[in-house]
């Protein structure tokens, strides 16, 4: 065996491919950073000016000129050579660096999706997958193997999501108003699926019959009330007399506002329903209603034999049940989520105070061409009360409408006038067309 100088001088056998890298990119560096102190240093030698000239030589007054004509042209040369060879250096640089960065990447899988889906453990790294087809390869997935859907801002909360996947299987899911909706919100969705029962409502009663479901208020028994408030719906309902800011604070009273909503025209921000419905008389017959609340929009349409799907969260009350116990359809998806129906497809989509100047620009943008996207050919977006500052309706909001290409069939902007006048608050109302061609 040789001395331990003699073994530290032996070349090594094997270098990783990221160590090479690095090494070369640290000797252009120098190379390049010589370069320029070989140029620069011996510049401050040259002498640019005769240091001593007497005003009657004219003769050797121009002969320095020319001299330093000549060193100046040599210089100018020189720095176009430089700064070729800086040019040049700095795309090697750049092509090293994203080598570099890629191998790390390469050399780091566990940052990845897979490496992060090989540490979940239990029925979190079930539910994930991907799982192995038994039939193998299919042409319809493209692949041998089925992913599940996982929504991708879930790997921001991996904490959260082992809490809703935390269960014994086949027995109580932990809540969904604790765990998923949180989780939703945050942009996690959507969520994966999990092999347990949600909590079932002590003594459930049958729901009321329709058409009279439309407008009853349902028995207590037909939901669980542990994640809420309120207690029960005589609670909910009375809510709209106490203090204090309720997400869709008076709409479980079916017999307030909720009654009268979209059955009359004032000419300016309220439609009516029929009056809306008379633009396209006949042909609107199924459509989505985006945020809302408890449903009434969703059964003023069914009385016209109109379906409408409504979307809304579980803001600290069984929107999602109630609407179910009128006879209606809902879906529990967030404002940001891409809307599951197919394109070209519904009729009508409406929105009242749901849209509005609180989204991120972005994503109202986002959100606006996914209903551009899934309404049909001539088929109606009713923007109903949209709330902004007067400034950013004609400076935003407009052009946003212009660029994603609906043809304005309404359109009115008033004054909200409730917080005071110098707030310069506004709502706009409007029925937008989707074109034909």
């Amino acid at each position: 065996m040789g001395s331990k100088d003699e073994y530290l001088r032996k070349p090594s056998q094997s270098q990783s491919p990221m160590r090479l890298k690095l090494k070369i990119l640290l000797l252009l560096l120098s190379t390049s950073l010589l370069s320029i102190y070989i140029f620069y240093g011996s510049a401050d030698h040259h002498r640019w000016l005769p240091s001593s000239v007497h005003h009657w030589d004219f003769a050797g007054l121009l002969r320095e000129l020319n001299g330093t004509q000549s060193k100046l042209s040599a210089s100018q040369a020189q720095v176009v050579l430089l700064n070729q060879r800086l040019a040049s250096t700095k795309s090697l640089l750049e092509r090293l660096l994203a080598d570099v960065g890629q191998a790390h990447r390469d050399e780091a899988p566990e940052h990845g999706l897979e490496g992060w889906a090989h540490q979940l453990g239990g029925e979190l790294k079930l539910a994930v997958g991907p799982h192995k087809l038994p039939s193998g390869y299919t042409p319809n997935l493209g692949s041998h193997e089925m992913y599940p859907t996982l929504g991708t801002a879930c790997r921001r909360f991996q904490e959260e999501l082992v809490q809703f996947m935390s269960y014994d299987v086949g027995g109580e899911c932990p809540s969904d108003e604790v765990f998923a909706q949180p989780l939703m919100l945050k942009g996690c969705e959507p969520l994966p699926r999990r092999r347990c029962h949600p909590k079932s409502p002590a003594g459930y009663v049958e729901p009321t019959p329709f058409p009279e479901s439309l407008w009853s208020i349902p028995p207590d028994t037909s939901i669980a009330w542990d994640a809420y408030t309120c207690k029960n719906y005589t609670c909910l309902v009375n809510r709209s007399k106490q203090k204090g800011s309720y997400d869709c604070k008076d709409c479980f009273n079916l017999g307030g506002r909720e009654k009268n909503r979209w059955l009359y025209s004032d000419g300016e921000l309220n439609y009516g329903i029929d009056e809306v419905l008379g633009i396209k008389r006949g042909t609107i017959r199924i459509g989505l209603d985006i945020g809302g609340g408890t449903g009434s929009f969703a059964a003023r349409m069914r009385e016209r034999n109109v379906t409408i799907v409504t979307s809304t969260m579980n803001f600290n009350g069984p929107f999602n049940n109630f609407i179910a116990s009128r006879g209606l359809v809902p879906l529990h998806i967030s404002v940001a989520h891409r809307l599951p129906f197919y394109d070209s497809t519904l009729d009508i989509v409406h929105s009242m105070h749901v849209l509005s100047n609180w989204i991120p620009d972005v994503m109202l943008e986002f959100a606006l061409f996914v209903i551009y996207r899934v309404l049909r050919p001539g088929g109606l977006f009713w923007l109903d009360h949209f709330f902004c500052h007067g400034t950013q309706l004609n400076s935003t909001y407009v052009p946003m409408f212009q660029r994603i290409g609906f043809r304005r069939l309404r359109w009115h902007a008033g004054r909200k006038l409730d917080r005071g006048f110098e707030k310069d608050e506004w709502y706009l109302s409007a029925v937008l067309g989707k074109p034909l061609t």
